[in-house]
């Protein structure tokens, strides 16, 4: 008898693995996204991953809108964007079809972007284990998830033009300059777990080619900044003129050599072992091209090469309207790049590295919650592709997680549109904003890893370790 019923329950499995499957995907946790043959992966890991498939998503969204083809192909389908076509009498006056394309565009996508984040930010406010309900939201209802991301994006194209751009424009100025100190933070954080893993590396097999590795990049990098000083001067000023640009370039330049020299004084080596000049090379090459930036929003022809002063249908922008250019110039593109790679180094590492757990504002993993989680990989190899690492306690912070993401979403909006602010005309206009911004932020990123080379000799009693 009771092999029987094991095999009719069996017959039952066979019959309808596909809805039961999909109903857990549906409402279910992380692992259900991975695939069998996938590596056995935290739970946490796999949720931070999925997050951030949505940030590029919206991300790939943007560029494709601010796409040259893309504008003269929607206008060809009569449904879109003909008057009175394909748009239903209540909603006509409502919809503009401008707002599908460039600039205002990227502004709504990251605007529904933001929002979706923020939304999970405010949701996430003091969980502290997967055993809190908010958990099983944090790390599962993907499907619904998804729905609500379009839905929000949708509705993000019908705000009135209004006022909404300008508006939303300071938003995304603040939400930048915060996301340039997490990207500076992040790339400190990488030169510091760098720094100890060849070093680490050296001692344990005694070879002084792993000291060889780290003084080229140190060289590299230090090289690549003198490089980019250089350049910034041939194309950024003039002998008679752009005066900012050239007290910019220099004052950064001072700026950088300070705290290379603070990173090698031997009281700072005393009570900070792991500071040394990779990290200091690191943060100058990356002040560089805060820097960079900063000199390719400023709005004055002769100052900035990255403005044209004709458009691609040959007329010529005169008066002090401003300029318009593409996204996708040089400063753009690497900072598209560098976005994407520090957006990633938040979603695979932020549990992983010291640094990053402490801007996440969690503290390291207890004794119990590590050796939970040693039993828990042991038994993954045998159950799954994921497993819940987070039972005893969160190993990020879920609230603040999202708010990074906004923040992105905020700084990816300024990059695309190149850090414009929108006229009248719904052209984008450069303005100094963008530039004191960005200069500001590279000085308050020079002082942040200045304070952390200080701190320990100001405060000796406590771990900065």
């Amino acid at each position: 008898m009771d092999g029987r019923m094991m095999r009719s329950m069996r017959l039952r499995e066979e019959e309808s693995p596909g809805s039961s499957h999909t109903a857990s995907c549906l409402c279910g946790s992380a692992p259900c996204i991975l695939c069998s043959c996938c590596p056995a992966s935290r739970n946490s890991t796999v949720s931070r991953l999925i997050f951030t498939f949505f940030l590029f998503l919206g991300v790939l969204v943007s560029i494709i809108m601010l796409s040259p083809g893309v504008e003269s192909q929607l206008y060809k389908l009569p449904w879109v964007c003909e008057e009175g076509a394909g748009i239903p009498t209540a909603l006509q006056g409502y919809i503009d079809c401008g707002s599908l394309l460039g600039y205002r565009a990227v502004y709504r996508m990251c605007f529904a972007t933001a929002a979706f984040f923020f939304f999970f930010t405010l949701l996430m406010l003091c969980v502290s284990s997967s055993r809190d309900p908010r958990a099983a939201i944090q790390n599962g209802f993907w499907f619904f998830k998804f729905l609500i991301f379009v839905g929000i994006t949708v509705g993000a194209f019908y705000i009135p033009d209004g006022s909404f751009s300008n508006i939303w424009f300071y938003f995304g100025v603040v939400g930048s300059f915060l996301f340039i100190l997490i990207q500076l933070v992040l790339l400190i954080d990488f030169a510091h777990s760098w720094n100890q893993l060849w070093l680490g590396k050296a001692e344990e097999r005694d070879s002084r080619a792993w000291y060889a590795g780290l003084f080229f990049f140190t060289v590299l990098f230090y090289s690549l900044s003198i490089t980019a000083v250089a350049l910034m001067f041939i194309y950024y000023t003039e002998p008679s003129t752009c005066h900012e640009g050239k007290i910019f370039i220099s004052l950064n330049l001072t700026l950088c050599v300070c705290v290379s020299i603070a990173a090698v004084l031997p009281k700072v080596q005393n009570a900070q072992p792991n500071s040394g000049l990779l990290q200091a090379s690191v943060v100058t090459l990356y002040t560089m091209f805060v820097t960079w930036l900063a000199l390719s929003s400023v709005p004055e022809q002769k100052c900035n090469p990255h403005l044209p002063t004709q458009l691609g249908n040959g007329t010529v922008l005169a008066g002090p309207e401003g300029y318009q250019t593409q996204w996708w110039d040089a400063p753009s593109i690497v900072g598209l790049i560098i976005f994407l790679l520090c957006t990633l180094f938040i979603s695979l590492r932020s549990s992983d590295h010291r640094q990053v757990n402490s801007l996440m504002q969690t503290e390291e993993c207890p004794p119990m919650l590590q050796a939970t989680q040693q039993q828990q990989q042991q038994l993954a190899a045998c159950e799954g592709p994921a497993f819940d690492n987070e039972q005893d306690g969160v190993t990020y912070s879920y609230s603040f997680f999202h708010f990074c993401l906004v923040l992105a979403s905020l700084h990816i909006m300024m990059t695309l549109t190149n850090w414009y602010k929108p006229g009248e005309t719904q052209k984008m206009i450069s303005t100094w904003t963008a530039v004191w911004v960005k200069i500001c932020a590279s000085w308050a990123g020079l002082l942040l890893y200045l304070w952390t080379l200080v701190a320990p000799l100001l405060m000796p009693n406590r771990d900065f370790s």
